[in-house]
């Protein structure tokens, strides 16, 4: 009797024990990696489970894992005449269910003749046509790295080649301006989604409205992107918005420092197969007033995501999508006439920002090899910045002033269809209409009356077509061909650019990869419709050309350990058609702000981009990872004047160190401790130096054009530092967080200004660092 009360106890323990440690469920999606087909009855195993927790998925490729203790896991993925896929990081929580999208490649011999090392996810990208320079982005990611701050764009200045700046979200990739990237959502190209956008430079802004609750992995590309990305110079974010839970209602609330956001997500009705995804968020940057510069102080904004997924039995996937911001920020001028040590002190602005992006897409399976996708998206960005200025008689005049917006209406198809295992092909089309409205006026020199540089509206039309084929002649054997063509009806300026790709998977642990492609961009619409009094009043820039590029990149993989990977990659890029001014150093690959430019453009401009990108990274694996990053790279341009110089983004070098661990605790090991940090060392930013005397006569900064760009500032050395602690109970999660961004202090480097107060010339500098600390939970 003792015995049996003895093991009715132990029993009723471990129950109880069981019951208390949170658990959740895993979802996914088993598609055809080139088709998109969904892939019914593939082995799914959960990796580290003991005993192993596995199942198969079914007819229409989902698969369910139940009662899955919180933690970390690997997912593997295979099925019969596919290679295998590894799902490495795969996060499960007590609040939410994780989803996970797997793709899977079919083999071209017998499995029997070659035995096929899995695909881990984080090697790849996204896009199976893209052979080298390309990244998959990972949401968990973004929430982990130390200077991250849920950003894609400052996430991906941790990857090799790429340089950005703290108080802008800007990167520069292989030495290009940040204005050459483009950013794309749920497939169509969309205006830069940051807060305060194109204020401090074109194509970056502060933070993103880009909600890591809403994100699905994405892709990054830095150079010689396949033959469907058109538009775009330097690189490529190709984000996805992930589906909502189609199954339960789930809930996330967060406060920081730096703003509130709230987000929900679950099934339309209980038992359907369609969802919703949503995600605002609201600005508390008052509670940094004392962090930030004297002119941010009054920023505010806010955002708006969602996703509607609507699956169908047979009339396709039907998905309606949309992302806008809105923002403010401005300064007040001081009436105090012995308190001006600067000219911004006298100027008082008010900044008026918004951007849009919706659209309606629909997926449609006409069988198993070949898959339409159209998506009908309208795009809006808008601008409302005022400067004013005052005078000795502390009259307040206008300065400046930019009112512009711009609607696209965006027709996106492609049919991508699989021939076979050896050969899949992806064709397609956009058409975008640009409707435009512009005015933009600035006063040269400052107190005189603004003239109008920019006054037009009306509408354009830039259409593209493209075709990527990828050929696999072998397992380890890949070519990638395509085309793409565009067509700029504004002036009938046309391009046609070959992409061209080969990979050869020379060992399970090593691969070779060669690309070239041809790429271009169109410049801003402004600078289209420059005219002035100089100029004539003619617009003197409409035939303007796009800008062009030839990319070549060589790349190197190598798989140390199971859990190690070192890549290499050596490129050069060739940039050419460039917008100059005929006899001067100016150049556009140097153009970061200047919205009131009103000169006489012509396309004689190049540049030249080469360096070498290291990679080494160990993923998280028994609670711990690293990623290190480092680049050598000259970038050099040809002015009007034909002579070349260093760009104003030639760094030479930039190197990155991510730390990581992570710590199970609590009673069950439920409890996860982060401990991040992020060291960045990179070359001082080039500069031009000051003419003193002239600027001490005229008390304004006046420049030695002569020597454009033929400083360099010390290096930079930035610190960034992420400490989390999540409690994973029953149904709900807690996560206190604290990311401090720019821990150094390091001052971003802004030019110079004359010190009226002084009489001498100082540095703008300006130092911001950012610590949020926030709190998140879900139910």
């Amino acid at each position: 009797m003792r015995k049996i009360l003895t093991i009715n106890f132990l029993l009723a323990y471990c129950v109880l024990a069981m019951a208390q440690q949170p658990s959740q469920t895993i979802r996914g999606k088993v598609v055809d990696e080139a088709s998109g087909a969904p892939i019914p009855y593939a082995m799914v195993v959960l990796l580290n489970t003991d005993p192993l927790m596995g199942t198969t998925t079914d007819p229409a490729g989902y698969f369910t894992l139940d009662k899955v203790p919180v933690g970390r896991y690997d997912l593997r993925v295979s099925y019969l005449g596919y290679e295998p896929a590894l799902i490495r990081e795969l996060v499960v929580s007590s609040s939410k269910e994780a989803f996970v999208n797997v793709s899977i490649r079919e083999s071209i011999t017998k499995l029997a003749d070659v035995v096929i090392k899995p695909k881990v996810n984080k090697e790849e990208p996204r896009n199976s046509m893209a052979t080298v320079s390309a990244r998959m982005l990972s949401v968990e990611e973004a929430k982990r790295y130390a200077g991250g701050f849920d950003d894609p764009a400052r996430l991906a200045s941790a990857f090799a080649g790429v340089a950005s700046n703290v108080a802008s979200n800007g990167i520069v990739v292989r030495g290009n301006a940040p204005k050459f990237l483009q950013w794309k959502l749920e497939g169509v190209e969309i205006p830069n989604p940051n807060h305060f956008a194109d204020l401090s430079a074109f194509g970056g802004g502060g933070l993103t409205a880009l909600s890591s609750q809403m994100l699905a992995n994405s892709d990054f590309f830095t150079g010689a992107f396949p033959a469907e990305y058109s538009n775009a110079l330097s690189g490529v974010f190709d984000i996805f918005m992930r589906n909502g839970n189609s199954r339960k209602r789930e809930h996330t609330f967060q406060l920081g420092a730096i703003g509130i956001d709230g987000s929900s997500e679950g099934p339309f009705r209980k038992g359907g197969r369609s969802s919703y995804l949503f995600n605002y968020r609201y600005s508390t940057l008052a509670l940094m007033k004392s962090l930030l510069p004297e002119e941010a102080q009054g920023t505010s904004y806010q955002d708006l995501s969602f996703k509607l997924y609507f699956p169908t039995k047979k009339a396709g996937i039907f998905s309606v999508w949309g992302l806008g911001l809105k923002d403010r920020s401005g300064q007040a001028a001081q009436p105090d006439s012995a308190q001006w040590r600067y000219a911004q002190n006298r100027e008082e602005a008010d900044a008026k920002q918004y951007m849009g992006a919706g659209g309606i897409s629909h997926d449609y399976f006409f069988s198993a090899r070949a898959h339409l996708k159209t998506t009908l998206a309208a795009t809006v960005s808008g601008l409302d910045w005022r400067i004013k200025r005052l005078d000795n008689q502390l009259a307040l005049l206008p300065q400046s002033q930019n009112n512009t917006s711009t609607w696209n209406m965006v027709l996106s198809s492609s049919l991508t269809t699989k021939f076979s295992p050896k050969h899949t092909n992806k064709t397609g089309i956009v058409l975008t209409g640009l409707r435009y409205n512009m005015l933009l006026k600035d006063a040269r020199p400052a107190g005189q009356v603004p003239l109008t540089v920019v006054d037009e509206a009306g509408f354009s039309t830039l259409l593209t077509a493209y075709s990527s084929s990828a050929f696999r002649f072998t397992d380890r054997f890949t070519l990638n061909l395509g085309i793409n063509a565009q067509l700029f009806t504004l002036n009938n300026r046309h391009t046609l650019e070959p992409r061209v790709g080969l990979k050869w998977q020379r060992t399970e642990k090593q691969y070779w990869g060669l690309a070239y492609g041809r790429h271009s961009r169109l410049e801003r619409l402004n600078y289209y419709f420059a005219r002035t009094s100089h100029t004539d009043n003619q617009l003197v820039n409409r035939d303007m050309d796009f800008t062009k590029a030839h990319h070549l990149v060589l790349s190197y993989g190598l798989n140390l350990t199971e859990n190690m990977l070192l890549k290499i990659e050596p490129y050069y890029q060739y940039l050419y058609s460039v917008p100059v001014i005929a006899g001067s150093p100016f150049s556009f690959i140097n153009l970061t702000n200047q919205w009131y430019l009103n000169d006489r453009l012509v396309n004689t401009g190049k540049g030249k981009n080469h360096g070498i990108d290291i990679t080494l990274e160990r993923y998280l694996a028994r609670g711990y990872y690293f990623l290190f990053t480092t680049s050598l790279f000259r970038s050099e341009y040809l002015g009007g004047d034909g002579v070349w110089r260093s760009t104003l983004f030639n760094r030479r070098y930039l190197s990155n160190l991510l730390l990581g661990k992570e710590w199970q605790t609590g009673k069950n090991q439920q409890n996860v401790v982060g401990l991040n940090t992020r060291f960045t060392l990179q070359g001082g930013e080039p500069y031009t130096p000051v003419n003193r005397a002239a600027s001490l006569a005229t008390k304004e900064i006046v420049t030695d054009e002569e020597q454009l760009y033929s400083r360099q500032l010390p290096p930079a050395f930035l610190v960034h530092f992420t400490a989390s602690y999540k409690l994973n109970r029953q149904k709900v999660a807690h996560e206190f967080a604290l990311k401090v961004l720019n821990a150094t202090q390091y001052g971003d480097f802004y030019g110079f200004r004359y010190n009226f107060q002084d009489h001498t010339i100082d540095e703008y500098r300006e130092a911001i660092m950012i610590p949020n600390i926030s709190y998140k939970i879900e139910f």
